[in-house]
Order: structure tokens, then sequence, then C-alpha cells
């Protein structure tokens, strides 16, 4: 199972792009999680997913991000195009081929 993590300030206003990925993952049948959380708590979650995902409004949190994750799992900032549309599809193909490319291997 690949688990993708969407964070922001809050953790709310990933919310909904997190269950439109969900939904896709369930139409393309594979085998993914996906949460939402703040970007605050992200050492917390560390161990916890594969995949993490910054929407828009935290990447100046990126710097952060960047001193926990780099090395650990693979990390970027959710095109604001995808983010604002909420295209759930676009942002779950991201996630993947974050995944395929960090680890060597398929989902």
């Amino acid at each position: 199972m690949v688990r993708i993590l969407l964070v922001c300030a809050g953790g709310m206003s990933t919310s909904l792009l997190m269950l439109r990925m969900q939904e896709e993952a369930q139409k393309q049948n594979l085998d993914v999680s996906v949460e939402a959380g703040p970007e605050k708590n992200i050492e917390e979650y560390m161990g916890k997913f594969d995949v993490l995902l910054l929407g828009p409004q935290v990447r100046y949190a990126l710097g952060n991000i960047r001193k926990v994750c780099e090395g650990k799992v693979p990390y970027d900032v959710i095109d604001m195009r995808d983010y604002g549309m909420m295209n759930g599809k676009k942002v779950l193909e991201k996630a993947i081929e974050m995944y395929k490319d960090f680890y060597h291997k398929d989902i």
C-alpha cells in the first residue's frame, strides 16, 4: 500500500482533495491510502507515509519539510492549478510517479 500524506496549514483545505484522490484510487483499483494533516505536525507523521505533498498555500514550509524529509521520503508542492481545481486524478498520478521514482518499485 502506498501511503500519501497531504499537508496544509490546518489539514482542512486538503480534505476535499484527499477525498477526490481516494475516489480516483478506487476507480483505478490502486492500493493507496490518502490522509490530510497540518504542516506543523509533520515530524509526528514520519514513518506513517510514503509520499508527502504540500498544499500550495504552505509552500513557505518547504525548507522545514526538506530538513525533516530529505532522503527519507519524496515530497513536493502540489501544482496550484491542480489544487485549485481539486484535480484528484492529476495529484494522485503525481504522487504515484514520485513513489515509483523514489523507491524504484511499482504499486
